[in-house]
């Protein structure tokens, strides 16, 4: 599963690095992104775009969000 710490980066860059690396998923595929907040504008565009999501605050600071594409 690919990886990505988003953290250090300026807005908007992790939106568009997290939904960039959403929409390379192949069917069945996942994604881990740590983003510097609550990635609500995230959450809302994998949504529209039939993705699945699951998020939790991290120890360390930001918000960790795994980022699903459905088996078709």
């Amino acid at each position: 599963m690919k990886k990505l710490d988003l953290r250090a980066l300026p807005a908007p860059e992790p939106l568009m690095q997290a939904l960039a690396a959403a929409d390379a998923l192949q069917p069945g595929q996942a994604l881990e992104v740590l983003t510097p907040l609550l990635p609500a504008p995230l959450l809302e565009a994998l949504e529209a775009r039939g993705l699945r999501w699951r998020s939790e605050p991290c120890a360390d600071h930001g918000t960790w969000v795994a980022i699903l594409r459905p088996a078709a």
